[in-house]
């Protein structure tokens, strides 16, 4: 079939006088755009033709929808290139074209080749990377300096290539190169560390007599594969005191390969350690405290390092952690604090106190103890034999009007690991000695639940004994994210928000730190005090009646007075307000109904002989609002619906008919869903364009009968067989549009022929073309 086509093909354009259609035409590639591949000429002399390009194998924009034109009486089609043609018999030297010639009522489709000649003076850069895109070539990041990345495919003899693009750091690790072979080549550098980059080069070929052609050609950097995830180290014993605090670092694990992810494999949950997932540090997470938790001396982790992208390239490592007591209690010394006058004329030797220090970690350890001077510095008043604090040399008041003082300590030392040290002051004489630590009264603030920022609260009065009096600096241990405590002032500030519901008090605590009340600058004491922040609820939340709706039957008698219902409320996120105010606000007209708090109670005895013989409904609205001493005051409102039957004698008893709507019931609310029918627009345009087209057809219908009648009214006298006739063409004519149909001719015999047999017309056979008379009584035809 697909050889008969080009035959069919031609055989109707020779019927259709199309003189000249080449089904295979060469072309050099030096043609450029709107160059005439080739013309050809045909005749349609009944309707207006058209020659259309079909498809292009393989797919290109080179060539131009095919013109057509009127000229002399015969149409004149061309075939042109594109204005983007861009032939190359090296890259495509073929196109199948598939053409359609239209005239009329025929339709003819064939194939057109285009074979594309080398044409061997013509030199031009050939390839993708002459094309607008250029040519994209990737590369790993491991390859050596120099190394050949590309080959260029020279266009002839004696081309020569250069790189034009600028190569300039730091973006370049240095200047690719192209060799006289056309051979791209890397940066002497080398592309380690340039993976994810891309470069793209502009890259100008010359040839001889001044011609030349460009292209791009870019290399992407890809990472190297790794081939193998490692670790650098391998297991090991890893030991740490047990004072560190979380967060601290443990130690470092590092695994070889590409993009490397580390997670702990066991144990899992891992309470306290964690590995930083890209670092692979490990770290505390949790106190390592000994004797609070005697599991944490050794922990086995497992730590897996693998590949972010390739996560079944993984290595495992195991090693121990070892948590080891530290020494963490300096040793305790009685006195803590040495702090008397003696006169100046004390003797030498004199014993001022014997110190009694013991370690705490190690009960029974020896100690070494050190009498340490501060002020005057050097001095030799005072020595140390062993633990006895003794006067070496005379005393002295060197400045009148004040006794000249020591200021010394003695440090205790336990030689445990790390060395802790216990510092005794020693103050000798009426000097000015620091040993009252700052204290504060315990002190309550209240604050509103909504207070902004800032808010000022209240002021923490810290007292020291100490000279200068109340040299003290304020702080909170550890800082606090909703309180401020001003260091100079003692004044509490609010920084947070406050939430009555979540927290009512808050406990902070102050520290006192004094000083300038010691002649050693460093010696600070300290204390403390808790300063209680009682938080008062600002009312946001309404209270709840359940049910909001209620419906009552009340038969009651005269005179007599009853409890109707009870209006239970309450606030869902605050359930401690229990204190409600009730009140009555719409429906109690003529005060038959009063609230003892919660409880909705009838008063007959007000209603006196007026009372209606017939029941009557009441339909109450009650105000519940909040009523403790917060503020604003947020209130709801229930309703109560009450029927009120008088008492008859034939009521048995007084009986109450609740019907309550809880408060998943929103009463009094009716919805009326009403359907309707919206047709799709398209619908509306087809019955439109429907009932349209039936009114036409009746319209029509009804010409014709009324014309009909009209010429039986105007033309009475005509015989028989003329209203037959009429009849009969009526009918021919109502299918004219469909069909040719014999047409029946008006006889044009003489009367006298047609009068005595009673022939009422002529008529002539469709099939054998005779002519005959027809008498529409007997139905006798007589052949003419």
């Amino acid at each position: 079939m697909v050889l008969l086509r080009p035959l069919v093909l031609l055989l109707a354009l020779v019927v259709s006088d199309l003189h000249c259609l080449p089904w295979f035409i060469n072309v050099s590639e030096s043609q450029g755009p709107g160059t005439i591949l080739q013309s050809f000429s045909f005749n349609c002399s009944s309707h207006t033709p058209t020659l259309e390009l079909l498809h292009v194998q393989p797919p290109t924009t080179f060539f131009n929808p095919p013109s057509l034109t009127r000229w002399q009486g015969i149409y004149v089609g061309k075939m042109t290139l594109s204005s983007s043609a861009r032939l190359d018999a090296l890259t495509v030297n073929h196109y199948e074209l598939q053409l359609r010639f239209t005239c009329g009522n025929h339709v003819m489709e064939g194939p057109l080749s285009v074979d594309v000649q080398r044409d061997p003076g013509r030199i031009q850069c050939a390839g993708r990377f002459a094309s607008p895109a250029g040519e994209i070539i990737q590369v790993p990041e491991t390859v050596k300096p120099g190394a050949r990345l590309y080959t260029l495919l020279l266009p002839g003899q004696g081309a020569q290539m250069s790189i034009t693009s600028a190569q300039d750091p730091p973006y370049f690790p240095g200047p690719f190169s192209i060799n006289g072979q056309g051979w791209l080549q890397a940066p002497s550098q080398g592309l380690r560390g340039q993976a994810q980059k891309v470069f793209q080069l502009q890259i100008l070929v010359t040839f001889g007599q001044g011609r030349s052609c460009c292209g791009m050609l870019t290399v992407k950097v890809l990472p190297a594969p790794s081939s193998q995830v490692s670790f650098l180290q391998q297991a090991q014993n890893i030991t740490i005191p047990e004072n560190l605090v979380p967060g601290s670092k443990v130690v470092q694990v590092q695994a070889r390969g590409f993009d490397v992810r580390y997670e702990i494999l066991s144990p899992v949950p891992c309470r306290l350690f964690s590995i930083g997932r890209v670092d692979g540090v490990v770290r505390t997470t949790s106190p390592l405290e000994l004797a609070q938790a005697p599991d944490a001396a050794v922990t086995r982790l497992r730590v897996k390092a693998f590949e972010r992208l390739r996560p079944w390239a993984s290595a495992e490592l195991d090693f121990k952690v070892d948590v080891q007591s530290v020494n963490r209690w300096p040793p305790r010394c009685t006195p803590a604090l040495l702090a008397t006058q003696i006169p100046e004329t004390t003797p030498v030797g004199t014993v001022l106190n014997t110190f009694t220090c013991t370690d705490p970690d190690s009960p029974g350890s020896t100690l070494d103890y050190q009498l340490l001077f501060h002020s005057p510095a050097g001095t030799a008043s005072l020595c140390l034999q062993d633990r006895v604090l003794e006067v070496n040399a005379t005393l002295d008041c060197d400045t009148p009007g004040a006794c000249f003082h020591h200021a010394a300590s003695i440090l205790v030392l336990d030689g445990g690991q790390p060395l802790m040290t216990t510092e005794v002051p020693v103050l000798v004489m009426v000097t000015p000695v620091n040993e009252f630590s700052p204290a504060c009264v315990p002190r309550t603030f209240r604050v509103r639940e909504d207070a902004g920022p800032h808010a000022l609260l209240g002021s923490v009065v810290g007292k020291d004994m100490d000279y200068p009096h109340d040299s003290i600096e304020y702080s909170t241990p550890g800082g606090s994210a909703t309180f401020a405590v001003d260091r100079l002032s003692g004044e509490v500030r609010l920084l947070g928000p406050l939430d009555y519901e979540l927290q009512k008090f808050h406990r902070l605590t102050v520290l006192l730190t004094d000083h300038s009340q010691d002649q050693d600058p460093t010696c600070h004491r300290s204390g403390s005090c808790t300063i209680t922040i009682e938080v008062e609820d600002v009312n946001d939340h309404a209270p709840e009646c359940e049910p909001p709706f209620q419906e009552l039957t009340i038969h009651t008698h005269l005179g007599r007075s009853m409890e109707v219902t009870r209006v239970s409320c309450r606030v869902p996120q605050e359930p401690q307000r229990l204190a409600f105010s009730y009140s009555i606000v719409e429906g109690n007209s003529r005060s038959q109904f009063s609230l003892q708090g919660a409880v909705l109670v009838l008063n007959d005895l007000m209603l006196g002989p007026s009372w209606p013989e017939q029941p009557h409904t009441y339909e109450l609205l009650i105000r519940v609002a909040d009523a403790g001493p917060s503020t604003p005051h947020l209130s709801t409102t229930a309703t109560v619906i009450v029927h009120l039957v008088p008492w008859r004698a034939s009521t048995v008893a007084t009986s109450t008919h609740r019907a309550t709507v809880t408060s998943m019931m929103t009463p009094l609310l009716v919805t009326d869903t009403e359907a309707f029918w919206q047709p799709e627009p398209w619908f509306v345009v087809v019955l439109t364009v429907t009932s349209a087209l039936l009114l036409l057809a009746l319209g029509w219908l009804l010409s014709r009968l009324l014309r009909g009648l009209a010429q039986v009214l105007q033309a009475p006298s005509k015989p028989t067989q003329a209203l037959l006739l009429n009849s009969i063409q009526g009918t021919e004519g109502s299918v004219e549009g469909f069909m040719e149909a014999p047409r029946m001719e008006t006889p044009q015999a003489p009367s006298s022929v047609m009068s005595p047999q009673h022939f009422d017309g002529r008529a002539q056979d469709p099939r054998t073309g005779r002519d005959y008379l027809f008498n529409t009584h007997t139905g006798a035809r007589r052949w003419l």
